[in-house]
């Protein structure tokens, strides 16, 4: 009697699962490396190269400031002993300052670049999941997975590619 009913069980449990191992097998899978996917885009690059121009004369600003601290350092060392001990505290005093403006600028520089990098990144992430999920309509994909959540995939599932050639067609860099 117990036999029948754990072999009665088994059956209703197998059609009960029937069906849903049936539709696991059919999903279609794509993998996307959305970083890559971002970051290659003619967009981004476009941005990135913007942005080098943009913040070039800040940077360049903060390579004088460090050139000139450097001078003030290294004429501290030569003149060891030989200034009076006012020039040399004077020299200390613009050598700090200097250090004081250069870490302004350069905490403002910073701040500058990761706030327009951010927006850019923003902007441009939003639209790649747009562009993905009208490429895997497209593909006929039931479910597209970022590869860094991924142990093991088939390189023929991959669609970052794609995804960039699909992106730039509908947002070209201009």
């Amino acid at each position: 009697m117990i036999r029948f009913s754990t072999i009665g069980g088994l059956l209703v449990a197998a059609s009960i699962l029937g069906p849903a191992t049936t539709l696991l097998a059919q999903t279609k899978v794509g993998i996307v490396n959305i970083q890559r996917a971002v970051v290659e885009t003619a967009e981004i690059k476009k941005a990135q190269g913007q942005m080098e121009a943009k913040y070039q004369p800040r940077q360049q600003q903060m390579e004088k400031l460090q050139g000139e601290i450097r001078q003030i350092q290294q004429q501290l060392q030569s003149m060891a002993g030989k200034l009076t001990p006012s020039a040399e505290q004077d020299l200390n005093i613009q050598a700090q300052r200097k250090q004081k403006e250069l870490q302004r600028l350069g905490e403002d520089l910073q701040s500058d670049v990761d706030r327009e990098r951010n927006e850019v990144l923003g902007k441009t992430s939003q639209r790649m999941q747009e562009i993905l999920k009208k490429l895997a309509e497209e593909k006929g994909l039931d479910v597209v997975v970022d590869v860094n959540s991924t142990i093991y995939f088939k390189a023929a599932l991959e669609i970052t590619t794609d995804a960039i050639a699909a992106y730039d067609r509908a947002y070209p860099a201009k």
